[in-house]
């Protein structure tokens, strides 16, 4: 029989073997390494009967400590996730006693040289992760509020004039909403803003609609809210804007570690991603464009690497990518992220995201299930990522979150930088719960059971 979930749904794309996941990320022929694991059918003979979960824990050991002598239930995996053995490793080897550090693209001696086929087959793994036609497609940046702001103040500052509109929503992340406000105090170009629904829980699409105009230059939205866990129809908000001749931009952070990414079904101009999200170290991320859209665009920052000639008085620049890489690179954060794309690859991207689905509801579920706590986003049955943010009637996030950490549990709490949606709420904050695939439903009921204490604790010291 396989394994159930907690809606009765049969897991068999689960039953993936110790083996299959102790081998994970490691150097095989690119046929292997690229092949998803999608059909329970073609995998080997498991064991026994385990959740993702179950299965990946071993390869992340900072899981397996305690926190005020409770067992840690990391449940804060919208802010960054944790890094498995293998990403750690192939950082340690490049820095290590016979590893091969050393800068990039500017030595023809055997460690340089093994270096830049490192970081350069990093960008290769990239590009298949996301199917890009190219590598050439794909942008190292430290995190993605970099690439965002190399968007805005190279394509932005280039093409974006007076009376131009742009296109944003009210759930925006920071890092999609200032580098557009300093671009528009620049340019005099007006922010236009997609609300919330009637009952707040997911963007009003029919107010985007209209929002679209023949002076919409640009349409910039996160793919998967980061707060309401909403999930956004791409493909019709690129179709509405392509219309219009506009360009658009997805903030993919929270899709792309969850759900398989393809940037050519997308209909995006560009997306950024973050690595320290998708299993990678931090100061990793990335911004992919259409070759052609990269080709128009000015250089971000001047220096060594983005050059082609460099004289007195001018310079002639490098194609992309090198052209918005200026200096030496995050080289080890680099190669530590395309190892984890190996790792998501291996497991499969389908079967990362059935599973959050999964998890995701009886996340929802069961914080349902408790009296006078508000969730916010879509129902489950609406479609919406695996991650909770909530607040307890009469009761801070902060203290929750507080207490919570006495127990051992890991949540965020806060506005989760996006200050303008936790407004439109009518809250100052919220605690934020979201797990990923090396957690389990046996942590989310930890998670319940804290979380019941902590409100009684408030509640008794009320009373």
């Amino acid at each position: 029989m396989p394994a159930m979930g907690p809606y009765g749904t049969a897991l068999d794309f689960r039953q993936i073997s110790q083996h299959q996941i102790t081998s994970l990320g490691r150097k095989r022929p690119r046929s292997q390494r690229n092949s998803c694991i999608r059909n329970a059918a073609t995998l080997e003979a498991p064991q026994q009967t385990r959740s993702l979960g179950e299965i990946t824990r071993p390869q992340f050991p900072i899981l397996h400590q305690e926190v005020n002598g409770k067992p840690l239930i990391y449940l804060d995996n919208s802010a960054t996730s944790q890094k498995p053995d293998q990403v750690r490793q192939a950082m340690d080897n490049y820095y290590g006693a016979a590893g091969y550090n050393s800068n990039v693209h500017r030595g023809v001696h055997h460690l340089s040289s093994k270096a830049t086929a490192a970081y350069e087959q990093a960008r290769d793994k990239v590009a298949n992760f996301i199917n890009a036609r190219s590598s050439r497609e794909i942008v190292f940046v430290k995190n993605a509020t970099e690439g965002l702001n190399l968007i805005a103040n190279t394509w932005g500052t280039k093409n974006i004039k007076e009376g131009d509109e742009i296109i944003l929503s009210v759930a925006e992340h920071h890092g999609n909403l200032v580098p557009w406000q300093l671009l528009a105090a620049r340019s005099g170009a007006v922010l236009r803003f997609v609300p919330l629904t009637q009952d707040k829980s997911e963007l009003d699409m029919a107010e985007f609609h209209k929002l679209v105009n023949s002076k919409t230059k640009l349409v910039s939205l996160v793919h998967v809210s980061n707060a309401l866990g909403t999930i956004l129809p791409t493909q019709e908000i690129a179709e509405a804007a392509q219309k219009v001749g506009a360009k658009v931009l997805f903030d993919c952070c929270q899709s792309v570690p969850c759900r398989p990414t393809d940037v050519q079904q997308l209909g995006a101009d560009w997306i950024v991603g973050a690595g320290h999200k998708m299993c990678g170290p931090t100061g990793s991320a990335f911004l992919w464009g259409k070759l052609e859209v990269l080709e128009q665009m000015p250089p971000f920052q001047g220096g060594g690497e983005m050059i082609q000639d460099v004289y007195l008085d001018h310079s002639t620049y490098a194609e992309p990518p090198s052209r918005f890489e200026a200096g030496t690179p995050g080289i080890a954060e680099a190669i530590g992220l395309g190892v984890a794309c190996d790792y998501l690859t291996d497991i499969g991207m389908e079967n990362i995201h059935h599973y959050e689905e999964e998890l995701g509801g009886y996340l929802y579920q069961q914080l349902s299930s408790l009296n006078k706590l508000t969730i916010y986003g879509p129902k489950p049955s609406r479609g919406r990522a695996a991650l909770c943010s909530f607040n307890v009637e009469g009761l801070h996030a902060t203290d929750i979150s507080t207490l919570l950490d006495q127990e051992g549990v890991a949540v965020r709490s806060g506005h989760h930088c996006t200050q303008p949606l936790h407004r439109a709420l009518g809250i100052p904050a919220s605690a934020r719960a979201s797990p990923y695939l090396y957690n389990t439903q046996s942590e989310i009921d930890s998670f319940i059971e804290a979380l019941q204490s902590s409100i009684k604790f408030f509640t008794d010291v009320d009373m």
